[in-house]
């Protein structure tokens, strides 16, 4: 019965093990459009694995030597450090970003090349090497867009150090309130084209994230041959592109409905949440990417520690709310939150009620009082 709907060719062994040329065909049609590409990309350059977390480990593992670090700003996904070790036995190299203004961007926690810089001597002083630098744009926890002239010069940098640069683009669809997105594959030239890789999948912007498909763009051809042959433990099954495919190719359903009807929900979802949190004395970093919000909680913190937040966190818990504190994104700054608003308004609502009885009056009394102390 299956074969009635599925082509043959996606039920043999040479569909997953060398992805479908039609898929990945589809596929640099799509990102070539959506990444305003100055020319189309090449099919023959797209690596398909099953979800971007396994082709980040795949690729960290061709790119780098056991023990060898990459630079990645901080907070970040805590999902790339566990990997990376468990499958290449690499370790990421922090490059923190606290809440001060930056002189550079005029923006809190926004990445700049003097920490690059920073990062890079502090872990050449403990003797690790370097061999990467990996960027998540949109950003994931903090929910906000690079600008087009902090990744010219974030690839600048790694050119001059000859590391490679690992862009994952995977919410480069779910950006909203207007802002622009610039995906590298943008830019008419790049310093390091051979050291310069894209990931792309579906399970954020499309909400796919059961079908497991991970996407590796490299113009690199030794890398891409690696890739390949890891690719057999990390397949994508054939069925599932040839869904994929179609639904990649329906451009007028996806510019249409979903992507306009998917942004104005998230940006309704989160507008909710934002005053909802607001209401109570929580602030929250302006972002317009993603499906969560990088909230300030320290001033309900009982002091100033990461056990202070363990200790926010488990009453959250006890009110039967689950938000995610910044220690597991390897935040810089104890009491800053992840909050989700991928839920309808009403499970917001309630969200927002349970950490507010979490917090309890005087803990927000005491949040008013150190909000007004560090204003003035």
């Amino acid at each position: 019965m299956l074969a009635c709907y599925v082509l043959y060719v996606c039920l043999i062994y040479s569909s997953y093990c060398v992805p479908h040329f039609s898929f990945r065909e589809e596929t640099a049609n799509f990102l070539t459009e959506y990444c305003k590409a100055p020319t189309p990309l090449n099919p023959e350059h797209i690596v398909v694995l099953n979800g971007c977390t396994s082709a980040l480990a795949a690729l960290t593992t061709v790119l780098m030597e056991p023990g060898d670090g990459y630079l990645i700003p901080s907070p970040y996904y805590g999902g790339i450090a566990t990997y990376t070790w468990l499958y290449g036995e690499v370790n990421p190299v922090p490059v923190p970003l606290d809440s001060k203004i930056s002189k550079g961007t005029g923006y809190p926690l926004m990445l700049a090349v003097d920490k690059l810089e920073d990062a890079m001597a502090e872990a050449t002083k403990k003797g690790i090497r370097v061999r990467g630098l990996i960027l998540t744009n949109p950003h994931n926890p903090l929910g906000v867009v690079y600008p087009a002239e902090v990744l010219m010069d974030c690839l600048e940098f790694a050119h001059r150090y000859k590391l490679h640069v690992i862009v994952d683009e995977i919410y480069m669809l779910s950006v909203y309130d207007g802002k622009a997105f610039t995906s590298i594959h943008s830019f008419e030239s790049l310093p390091d084209p051979e050291r310069t890789h894209m990931l792309w999948g579906f399970s954020k912007d499309f909400a796919l994230a059961g079908l497991r498909v991970g996407t590796v763009h490299t113009r690199n051809q030794e890398v891409r041959r690696a890739l390949i042959r890891l690719a057999s433990f990390h397949s994508c099954a054939g069925p599932t592109q040839q869904l994929l495919t179609h639904l990649l190719q329906d451009r007028d359903w996806i510019n249409t409905i979903f992507l306009p009807s998917n942004r104005r929900r998230l940006l309704e979802s989160r507008a909710i949440l934002v005053k909802g949190l607001q209401d109570i004395g929580v602030s929250v970093l302006k972002s317009s990417a993603g499906f969560f919000v990088w909230a300030d909680l320290r001033s309900f913190l009982k002091e100033q520690s990461f056990e202070a937040e363990m200790d926010l966190w488990w009453k959250l818990i006890h009110e039967k709310v689950l938000i995610s504190p910044g220690q597991v994104f390897s935040s810089c700054e104890p009491g800053w939150f992840r909050v989700v608003f991928s839920d309808t308004v009403e499970n917001i609502k309630i969200g927002t009620d349970r950490i507010k009885k979490a917090l309890g009056a005087p803990a927000i009394q005491q949040a008013e009082k150190y909000v007004h102390h560090h204003a003035s």
